[in-house]
């Protein structure tokens, strides 16, 4: 068994340049109570396990998170109210899925999760990943710098290959553009699509900027689902955000039977200054995430609608 000090002269020869945990700002905390009833069986569909003691980010990675553990994310939700988490690989372990596993089998009934692979991936890893609850990809556009429409094409469509069989869905980080020049893939697509963070929106540019549209036709048509996650990606104006409200309302219009809501925490920060090497620790955003879920009730003052967001739609597309 390592000790501490292993574990961190580990850490910092893979590149990890890792201080004392206690010298590290805390992943978030709520510090803003829940002002309306969170339905049973709410779920917290975006979230992130980052344990580089244990598990080292890989080398190719462009930011370097701070940790935040299962026990961080537990405390999390139970102040939320919340009872069921996705855990989604991030972009700094690759295709290193054990940190997500691990978060996974901490919350047990009510943990499901969302892995990256590569074209090495055995189906047999796919196998085992499906029995620990894994139950989607994730196709990562945007923190690798992909934004060529034809890589973005053959990405997406051998993701949906490797899992159409298996009753999974494909998960997709990108930004509108490229979404715009996917939407044929999307259309035919016998896997359920779902896209991150508003599908990478930027408040700023309104509800006519290119791509926004394309995203709107596919949710209301039923072929994408939309994450109404990471309110502070698509808008600077927290701490409530009130640009993000026409965007959200106009998702839960199109189809309320197509989104899914989520915290993103522990709220990386995957911008790092030309200057600062992927190596060097960037601080997590300190975001309330008791205020941050507050905002679903001004986007969707119906009850009903909400427990679709929070309840429904995690049953039917993770599989609770």
């Amino acid at each position: 068994m390592l000790n501490r000090r292993d574990l961190l002269l580990a850490s910092i020869a893979a590149g990890v340049a890792m201080p004392d945990r206690a010298a590290l700002a805390m992943a978030s905390q709520p510090t803003t109570p829940v002002n309306f009833d969170v339905p049973a069986g709410a779920c917290d569909c975006h979230t992130h396990i980052h344990l580089p003691e244990k598990y080292p980010f890989f080398a190719g990675r462009v930011y370097t998170p701070e940790p935040a553990s299962p026990e961080e994310m537990a405390a999390l939700h139970k102040a939320l109210h919340i009872e069921r988490v996705v855990i989604v690989t991030p972009s700094v372990y690759g295709t290193d899925n054990r940190a997500t596993l691990e978060g996974i089998k901490f919350r047990g009934d009510t943990g499901r999760g969302v892995a990256v692979i590569d074209d090495k991936t055995p189906e047999s890893d796919l196998d085992a990943m499906g029995k620990a609850g894994i139950r989607g990809i994730r196709v990562n556009l945007a923190t690798s710098g992909v934004n060529d429409p034809s890589i973005g094409r053959k990405r997406l469509e051998a993701a949906i290959e490797r899992v159409k069989g298996r009753g999974w869905h494909v998960q997709v980080y990108t930004n509108l553009p490229l979404l715009s020049s996917i939407k044929d893939v999307l259309a035919s697509s016998p896997v359920p699509v779902v896209f991150d963070h508003f599908g990478g929106a930027d408040a700023a540019l309104g509800l006519e900027q290119p791509g926004w549209a394309d995203l709107i036709e596919a949710v209301k048509s039923g072929k994408a689902y939309v994450k109404i996650s990471g309110a502070y990606r698509l808008s600077n104006k927290g701490p409530d955000y009130p640009d993000a409200v026409p965007f959200a309302k106009a998702l839960i219009a199109a189809n309320a039977d197509r989104l899914v809501w989520g915290t993103d925490w522990p709220h990386p920060n995957s911008t790092i200054s030309p200057d600062k090497k992927p190596t060097e620790l960037t601080p997590l955003y300190q975001i309330d995430d008791g205020r941050l879920l507050n905002q679903l009730a001004v986007w969707a003052p119906d009850a009903g609608v909400r427990k679709k967001i929070l309840v429904d739609n995690p049953v039917r597309l993770y599989g609770f």
